[in-house]
């Protein structure tokens, strides 16, 4: 059973586990456990996956939320938990792996009840309230990179690397400058904000897109669903732009995208652990400004190693053009940013959870 809900952040590497299970193991039962009211149900749906059900629970989160929305949110944990216990009494499982997200919470707890061996993937540097709360109930903790293990209990972790799916490890730099129909010769930037995007991020790359496509970068620029009709608003002048190449969203399509930047510019949530060292994609960094210590944290790995520029929120719209400009412009120090981030990849991050999770029966 795979449980996982919430953001992108922990249904992607889910999915990307599910895949490695079915090629590992033709036979095995798939159940997926999502949220009520999750973002979850989409991607699950949209995924070259078959799993055998999807059931949701209620669930909500706990940490960086005011008094009475977290109150709220206990309410349907503990509504989740008697939900969570039917439905494993359904199906059954003989393992469940969670990727973290709110729904893990009352399956986590139900699992314990019933004694089912679990584990949770990490895929952060450092665990957030969820997680630390889950490894409570945890039998083992895959982790993307080793400086993780000091959070857990000695012997409760295994190094995996970070799950990719099928979708974006097979994408090629030529298949994305075919797809996105990109001129091979200019430099591609990579702008976006995770699977709801960031307006902060939008409105500052609105703001200087006019100098870059002045400058020959092409760009990239996923926007997210949920800013994508202000974001083309504010760019309206030059959206018509062949060098300006907007979405706002990619989901199979997101390794492609991978595959034609030279450079990205996010947020630091998780994937960029396992998805930029694949692709040995340098970027800059902008962690969430607020509440969500853990992407500074990542953006801090990344940096600290020279594979990243990690760049406060409240500097992005002063000193953003800029550094893009510098790195476009010293094919030496972007050549050394492509190399350092590389040697973070870890392979076949989905399998060695898939071996792991077999183990454990």
């Amino acid at each position: 059973m795979i449980v996982a809900g919430g953001t992108g952040g922990h249904v992607y590497p889910a999915l990307a586990t599910a895949q490695a299970l079915i090629k590992r193991y033709p036979d095995v039962t798939l159940h997926f456990v999502g949220t009520t009211d999750g973002f979850e149900r989409p991607l699950v749906q949209n995924a070259n996956v078959q799993f055998d059900s999807y059931d949701e629970v209620h669930a909500g989160p706990l940490h960086g939320v005011n008094p009475l929305r977290a109150i709220h949110s206990l309410y349907k944990l503990t509504f989740g938990v008697f939900q969570a216990v039917r439905v494993l009494n359904r199906h059954k499982p003989q393992v469940i792996l969670s990727t973290g997200g709110w729904a893990s919470l009352p399956v986590a707890l139900a699992a314990w009840f019933k004694r089912i061996p679990m584990l949770i993937y990490l895929p952060d540097i450092e665990p957030g309230l969820t997680i630390k709360v889950l490894k409570r109930f945890a039998t083992k903790v895959a982790i993307t990179v080793p400086e993780s293990a000091q959070y857990f209990k000695p012997g409760q972790t295994v190094v995996t690397g970070y799950p990719l799916r099928a979708e974006i490890r097979e994408a090629t730099r030529q298949a994305a400058i075919q797809h996105f129909n990109l001129d091979p010769q200019r430099q591609t930037l990579l702008v976006f904000g995770g699977s709801r995007g960031a307006r902060v991020i939008n409105i500052a790359l609105g703001n200087i897109l006019p100098q870059l496509l002045q400058d020959g970068v092409q760009v990239l620029h996923i926007t997210g669903t949920l800013d994508w009709q202000r974001s083309q608003e504010q760019v309206a002048q030059v959206k018509n732009h062949p060098h300006y190449h907007a979405f706002p969203y990619l989901h199979d399509d997101m390794g492609l995208a991978f595959a034609a930047a030279d450079l990205a510019v996010c947020r630091a949530g998780a994937s960029i652990l396992g998805e930029f060292p694949f692709f040995a994609l340098p970027s800059i960094l902008i962690p969430l400004a607020y509440n969500w210590r853990y992407q500074q944290v990542n953006a801090d790995y990344l940096a600290q190693r020279g594979a990243a520029i990690h760049l406060d929120e409240n500097r992005m719209q002063d000193e953003l053009l800029d550094i893009i400009q510098r790195l476009f412009a010293d094919s030496d120090e972007l050549a050394k940013m492509k190399s350092c981030v590389q040697a973070l990849h870890v392979p076949d991050g989905a399998e060695n959870i898939a071996r792991t999770l077999a183990d454990m029966i």
